[in-house]
């Protein structure tokens, strides 16, 4: 009897405990609110209204005979999808997205696994690595410009191997390469915080005991370091995506588009389209469509990973 009285204040505490908890829930959403209402305000107007805006402009076109605006429904669509340009600009990025995104998260993972070991000067290399993120993209497309002029630093290390100058940013072939190369080391110190983050989160006893059972660095890394940084990984692959299909300012600093339109990314030719030709309601289409293939080729990176999982 004593022990069922002692219990009852426990029990009825628990009760206000767990009453309280559930009275305090709401108060707790609406300061949560009020600490992300600046960023979704910010989100609504910088993002979504412009979004909303050329969704609806994608729909009109200037008249100058009627004076002003008037509905088209699809005929903007139909007139990009038609223009043999704008397809050329479709396969550049598609074609681009499929080397550069591999490369890049290939290259930031490889020096992730390499940066986290305990090597004397990593922290150094680690550094030099990552020094590019503080410079604008603006400003690292005008070094690489300098870079890859005939006369420019590329071209003196061929020299230095005897091997011919190249035309790099004037070439067909090499442009896009070229532009690669200058986002991959831009990027690549990047996205390889993320990892290395990913990769210093693994618990230790995991490695110590794969150790103990006599598995190599190589089976440590195949079986424990690669399978528990996937999360990591897939969110720097997803959104290394979403970063180079929107690249512009290189494109317009080095090679215009060019030469013979390989370079010409749909970020560019939008660009192009609405400003430097003045059909801004086709420009606001092709950013539509821009959108599209962007989720399309998101989502199926996330099939992908939800596979492999």
């Amino acid at each position: 009897m004593t022990d069922v009285k002692a219990a009852a204040p426990t029990l009825s505490g628990g009760r206000r405990t767990r009453a309280a908890q559930r009275t305090g829930r709401p108060g707790q959403g609406r300061v949560a609110f009020l600490f992300l209402l600046p960023a979704l305000i910010s989100l609504g107007i910088l993002r979504l209204f412009p979004a909303g805006v050329a969704l609806v402009d994608g729909f009109f076109r200037e008249s100058l005979l009627r004076g002003g605006r008037s509905f088209v429904g699809l005929h903007n669509y139909v007139d990009l999808i038609s223009n043999p340009d704008f397809r050329q600009s479709v396969g550049v990025t598609l074609l681009f997205t499929l080397i550069v995104n591999p490369l890049q998260v290939a290259v930031a993972l490889l020096l992730a696994i390499l940066f986290t070991q305990r090597a004397a000067g990593s922290h150094w290399w680690r550094s030099l690595v990552i020094l590019p993120i503080a410079t604008p993209p603006a400003v690292s497309a005008v070094i690489w410009s300098v870079i890859y002029r005939p006369d420019g630093l590329a071209n003196g290390f061929l020299e230095m191997l005897r091997l011919p100058p190249q035309p790099f940013l004037t070439s067909p072939v090499q442009a896009l390469p070229a532009i690669i190369i200058l986002l991959s080391w831009i990027g690549v110190g990047y996205w390889m915080l993320f990892l290395i983050a990913g990769i210093n989160d693994i618990p230790a006893q995991v490695n110590e005991a794969a150790s103990l059972d006599g598995a190599g660095w190589w089976r440590r890394l195949w079986h424990i370091t690669l399978p528990l940084v996937r999360r990591p990984l897939a969110f720097v692959l997803v959104a290394d995506t979403v970063s180079n299909l929107l690249v512009f300012a290189p494109v317009q600093i080095l090679t215009k588009g060019g030469p013979n339109g390989s370079t010409n990314l749909m970020m560019y030719d939008i660009y192009n389209r609405a400003y430097a030709i003045g059909d801004i309601h086709t420009g606001q289409a092709e950013v539509i469509l821009l959108v599209a293939v962007t989720l399309v080729v998101v989502a199926a990176q996330f099939r992908l990973l939800r596979g492999d999982d």
